[in-house]
């Protein structure tokens, strides 16, 4: 019963609901004082005979169109009055009959006529009346227009700026930042965030900076304005923001670059002052805008857009904040982007972002210490090896090892499992990485034999090679778009030479070779294999300048203003090609004389695939005998088209 009250949605008022009580009010009103409720509208015929009858006190001429006819005491008790006057809806002092007599002049010399013959003694009177219910009618449309307006205007306000005052209009131009303080503590501290330890070095002055900046100051020091957080996606940067807030204790507001940008002008810049206002009042205080580059991208680019111009607006009143006059302050803003190379270069100066701190992707240590932090809250078997599962994953940056715990959680659920085992991580990782397995693809025997092959190929010439990566485990299984996926024990290294990059080459197109060489026949399997090598073969060339005949120069632009520019010329061109091309098939040669060195290890390696569809380390060792070369091993995946 307490869940089902803790998820039953809040009651929140609207001020729109007093609309409806008011407006049933006044019809309410209109209804009930209307004084033609009870009456009844009466023919020529009837009003001549009630006329003659003398039974009429006062006849009420209104707006020259209709009399109400007001009967005497004692009428009212007459036979044919009576039962309308007895109704409910009749009240004392009320016209009980109503007639419409057309011509105003006809109507007034008839009962003129019938007074001085019959010796009438009535009254008649003439007045302009108009009822409330006309007055609303005739106002409508004003009043719908004024709705309609307020309503948008509450939409409009709500979506952009909304805090205080109910969200009203006026507030557009607050800002929308989230206030971190001692009511709303942040909770991070640097002991949840895992690696990244250069990094935490940086931020850590930032955060001695606002407990005690007169240990800097004194000495003639000026405390930073801000720090720009750099580095791929999913690598920590707002965690370590938001940990930078919880280790100072100070106030810390949080918000993201999209939230200045608006459909109206102006808006924008009056949110950056009212943040820095806001952060100045709190001070010391932190500023953190996270994907900075929604405002911040280099301005007089695209200046065709107007919606362009409110963007540099924003950007220009961001940097007169950021540089601003006092140095007292204690307000840092912190930042984070994954596209610093589209910023402006004015914000990018010292002065407005001092440090630049690059987070970069977890090496093998600190991935080990991320597994470390997600696991806590999972219950493992006693297999699950932690050291295994860091070098099993190169390459992934924090929120992918927590989406990698995540799913072995799941995977050993569906299964029924007490505890996550060991190969369920490693099934979450065939799974992240290759794709759902494809268990109703339809796969021929013929192709089948193709892809073994293909996969006993890579195998095979990474193990005889030294610089190239070996294998862990490949499999003939289906997943995702590919036919079939390995798993190799690249090196991480920090600088690779030519040696290293050709091996690898050679190791890529071993599949491709292994057709070749059994079947004399090529196939398409070899797509991402071709890919692979052609950008190697390329980056070789004309990026680090590691081939002979091209020579020590490199057309890349680190700048990225070279997408429209081809640096070089036709001849040049026409020479990289050819030294892409000569190096790509050297490569596919010499794969090809190693498979041939060892074929029967070759087929004796795809027949073993062929039947258990997945083989491991130790399948090759038995085959081939231990690899020569004796290396730390730290695994990687890659796919098969």
């Amino acid at each position: 019963m307490s869940d089902n009250k803790k998820n039953a949605p809040k009651f929140s008022f609207n001020s729109f609901w007093l609309y409806i009580p008011i407006i049933i009010i006044l019809l309410g009103l209109s209804f009930f004082n209307s004084g033609n409720l009870g009456s009844r509208n009466i023919t020529k015929n009837e009003f001549t005979k009630i006329l003659q009858a003398n039974d009429i006190k006062e006849i009420v001429v209104e707006n020259n169109n209709v009399a109400q006819i007001f009967l005497k005491s004692e009428a009212l008790k007459k036979e044919e009055h009576k039962k309308l006057a007895d109704s409910p809806f009749y009240r004392q002092g009320s016209p009980l009959y109503t007639y419409n007599f057309g011509d105003l002049q006809n109507f007034e010399n008839e009962i003129n006529k019938e007074k001085e013959e019959k010796n009438l003694d009535f009254d008649k009177v003439n007045v302009e009346r108009t009822s409330m219910m006309d007055t609303i009618i005739s106002f409508l449309p004003f009043i719908l227009l004024i709705v309609i307006w307020l309503f948008f205007m509450r939409r409009m306000s709500g979506a952009a700026g909304g805090g205080g005052a109910g969200g009203q209009i006026f507030n557009i131009g607050k800002s929308k930042a989230k206030l971190f303080d001692e009511n709303t503590k942040v909770k991070t501290t640097f002991k949840n965030v895992a690696g990244l330890e250069g990094a935490k070095e940086e931020v850590q002055e930032i955060v001695d900076f606002l407990k005690s900046p007169e240990k800097y100051t004194k000495l003639g020091g000026k405390i930073p304005k801000g720090a720009l957080l750099v580095g791929p996606p999913g690598t920590g940067k707002t965690l370590l923001a938001k940990a930078v807030a919880g280790e100072a204790g100070v106030p810390f507001f949080s918000l993201s670059g999209s939230d200045f940008v608006e459909m109206f002008v102006g808006v924008g810049a009056s949110r950056v002052r009212d943040l820095f206002k806001q952060a100045q009042q709190k001070s010391p205080s932190i500023i953190f805008i996270d994907e900075i580059d929604a405002i911040g991208r280099a301005r007089g680019k695209n200046s065709m857009t107007g919606g362009n111009d409110e963007r540099e607006n924003t950007l220009n009143q961001l940097l007169t904040e950021m540089d601003g006059f006092g140095t007292d302050t204690n307000v840092i803003v912190l930042a984070a982007t994954n596209r610093a190379d589209v910023l402006d270069k004015a914000l990018m100066r010292a002065g407005r972002f001092d440090r630049q701190i690059y987070v970069d992707l977890p090496d093998l240590h600190e991935r080990r210490e991320i597994f470390e932090v997600h696991i806590k809250p999972l219950k493992l078997a006693a297999n699950a090896d932690l050291e295994f599962l860091a070098q099993q994953t190169p390459g992934f940056s924090g929120a992918d090892i927590a989406n990698l715990c995540n799913e072995a959680a799941l995977i050993a659920a569906r299964n029924g499992k007490e505890a996550i085992e060991h190969q369920d991580f490693l099934d979450a990782v065939d799974r992240i990485v290759g794709g759902l397995e494809k268990k109703n693809k339809v796969i021929t025997p013929k192709e089948k034999k193709v892809i073994a092959f293909h996969e006993a190929g890579h195998a095979t010439v990474s193990w005889m090679l030294e610089h190239a990566a070996p294998l862990v485990k490949v499999t003939i299984v289906p997943r995702g778009q590919s036919l079939g996926a390995a798993w190799y024990l690249p090196e991480e290294r920090k600088i690779v030479q030519t040696e290293q990059m050709l091996d690898e080459m050679c190791a890529t197109m071993g599949g491709r070779a292994a057709e070749k060489l059994i079947f004399n026949k090529i196939s398409t399997g070899a797509l991402s294999d071709l890919e692979k090598v052609t950008k190697q073969a390329r980056a070789m060339v004309t990026v680090y300048g590691l081939n002979d005949k091209v020579g020590n120069v490199t057309y890349y632009d680190s700048s990225g203003n070279d997408a429209f520019v081809k640096p070089y010329s036709e001849a040049t061109a026409q020479k990289i090609d050819e030294e892409i091309s000569e190096i790509i098939e050297n490569q596919y040669k010499r794969a090809i004389n190693i498979l041939d060195q060892n074929k029967d290890k070759l087929t004796e390696l795809a027949d073993l695939l062929l039947e258990k569809e997945v083989i491991f380390k130790d399948d090759l060792i038995k085959i081939f005998g231990d690899r020569p070369f004796g290396k730390e091993e730290k695994p990687q995946i890659t796919t098969e088209e």
